[in-house]
């Protein structure tokens, strides 16, 4: 695999440098499994332990609150599995990046690019509905449907899903491969390749989407119910207690309370970075000289002063800390819900990786000169936001 950085070329600035998650300030290992010198990451793959693959239904669907994958059979082809579980064989192609006639990996996972009817459980109820629209947005609209009503049908059990979270749908970037996907999300590549039926070689395509194995979680601790309130209790015959008054407990307010001074009024001037109660804060205190445009700028630039201070937008922990080719440093912050946020263009780096930052932490500084501004993006995975929303 062949990376190259142009300087601050927006729309491979910030995939390069997610894909360097893993590396550290030392030596670059392009294609991030093997070693030069002293540097291996081959390690950070292999630390994680998944869990294994949900089973798939009777026709090889597995199916997620958001979405729906299915698993390939031995001799599979992209028509044989778009007719087993109801959808167009060009539709399904055109979602994975295949042709229709395209022959397939038995365990290989391709996604649906809608939800198809979901059984409940082995020899369960079908949801007719969903077939019956399925098999209409294939037919050809060539005569009149005619209805009947019908007696209402009880209502089926709930479809079974998957125990435990539902994995992250990674789509395939140009230049991606099975080793930089593991290392981007921490999992095995071995598990990344069971998961999606990959074959010995670890090949994916473009366009390709792939799950991203489910990392075992510890059962929870079971926690012993609270002991519950006994009631006092008095021998026969005896009074029962008189309950404590109020007053005795809280003493009652002085009568005479002093005329509180009237507030100050408010005469400071807000700051150009958006509110506080924003999910994200702005990195710098400017303006924002270049707007998001997808596929052109992934992110925003935001200038200021030269040398003032590039601070997290929220808390989190450093992922990654690398440089473009004129060797200016990129900052990787991961947060909660899978939510990165990137710092390219900046100097004097005073976090290293693994940190745990908070926000409105000093991480950088803005470059002397001309080039004082701060290339900022938000990023799912390797899908970019507008980051504006998320700092109004």
């Amino acid at each position: 695999m062949r990376v190259s950085f142009r300087t601050l070329t927006r729309p491979t600035l910030a995939s390069a440098a997610l894909a360097l998650l893993a590396a550290c300030e030392g030596p670059l290992d392009y294609d991030l499994r093997g070693q030069i010198g002293a540097f291996n990451t081959t390690e950070a793959a292999q630390s994680a332990r998944t869990a294994p693959r949900p089973k798939p239904d009777t026709r090889g669907v597995i199916s997620y609150p958001n979405y729906q994958v299915a698993v390939a059979r031995r001799g599979d082809s992209v028509t044989a599995l778009a007719d087993r579980v109801g959808l167009p064989a060009g539709e399904v192609a055109r979602f994975n990046g295949l042709q229709q006639n395209d022959t397939l990996r038995e365990g290989e996972v391709l996604a649906l690019p809608r939800r198809v009817a979901e059984p409940a459980g082995q020899g369960g109820n079908i949801d007719i509905a969903a077939l019956a629209g399925s098999a209409i947005d294939q037919a050809p609209d060539t005569t009149p449907v005619e209805t009947t009503t019908l007696a209402p049908a009880a209502p089926a059990p709930a479809a079974a899903k998957p125990a435990g979270p539902e994995p992250v749908r990674h789509k395939v970037a140009r230049g991606e491969t099975a080793y930089t996907i593991s290392r981007l999300y921490q999992v095995p590549v071995n598990a990344l390749a069971e998961w999606n039926g990959l074959g010995s070689d670890f090949a994916i395509r473009e366009g390709q989407y792939l799950l991203i194995p489910v990392k075992d979680q510890p059962a929870p601790k079971k926690q012993a119910p609270a002991p519950a309130a006994t009631a006092a209790t008095t021998a026969p015959g005896a009074g029962s207690p008189t309950p404590t008054p109020p007053s005795a407990t809280k003493p009652l307010p002085d009568e005479k309370v002093a005329a509180a001074a009237p507030a100050a009024p408010d005469v400071s001037v807000g700051q150009p970075t958006g509110s506080s109660n924003a999910q994200l804060a702005f990195p710098v205190k400017g303006k924002i000289v270049r707007p998001y445009e997808k596929g052109k700028n992934e992110g925003i630039d935001i200038a200021g002063a030269p040398g003032s201070a590039v601070s997290a937008a929220e808390g989190g922990t450093v992922a990654a800390i690398t440089a473009d080719a004129d060797q200016v440093p990129i900052v990787v912050i991961r947060h909660a819900d899978n939510l990165l946020t990137v710092y390219a263009n900046v100097d004097g780096i005073e976090v290293n990786k693994g940190d745990t930052v908070k926000r409105g932490q000093k991480i950088a500084r803005l470059r002397e000169g001309d080039n004082s501004y701060v290339h900022f993006e938000v990023r799912k995975g390797f899908d970019s936001f507008d980051p504006e929303p998320y700092l109004k």
